[in-house]
């Protein structure tokens, strides 16, 4: 592959860690997709062992993400109804308030389930603040998958 290939391949990536951090683009589909392009085009064993390993971390800290916020959101005593009611209004702020909509549906959504289920403010704000730990913990989780995948990508560019 040609230089200007592989430094098209990792603004690919750069993007896709950007939308990791700022959830406008699908950032670890775009990581992960760039470095299977990188390995098609490249070919050979190197190449593709390479996406092999950068697509089995971004796996697992997709799966990690999810397992992590949902323990930590049960710990807390946060049911799975203002999980997903948190999860539905994510949606609906993800198309209503670009860059950010999604994480304040989110907040908003596990607050009114609460507290429409406590019928207290002070105990659905403690739920509230657990699920922006959990949202917290989540996106470092797949941040640091991202920029894993990308490590090795640059690694596996050296041995090729």
């Amino acid at each position: 592959m040609s230089t200007n290939g592989e430094v098209l391949i990792g603004l690919a990536i750069v993007v896709g860690i950007a939308g990791v951090i700022v959830p406008v683009l699908p950032g670890q589909l775009l990581v992960g997709g760039a470095i299977g392009v990188w390995a098609f085009l490249t070919g050979g064993l190197t190449a593709w062992a390479v996406f092999a390993v950068a697509a089995a971390l971004l796996v697992a800290s997709t799966l990690g993400k999810y397992a992590v916020a949902e323990r930590h959101l049960r710990n807390a005593g946060v049911p799975r109804e203002a999980m997903l009611a948190g999860a539905l209004l994510g949606i609906v702020g993800f198309f209503v308030i670009p860059v950010v909509g999604l994480v304040i549906g989110f907040v908003v959504g596990v607050y009114l389930a609460e507290w429409y289920r406590l019928r207290d403010v002070a105990r659905a704000w403690r739920a509230t603040i657990a699920a922006l730990k959990a949202s917290g913990f989540a996106l470092l989780i797949e941040l640091a998958g991202a920029l894993l995948a990308a490590a090795v990508w640059v690694t596996g560019l050296t041995m090729t």
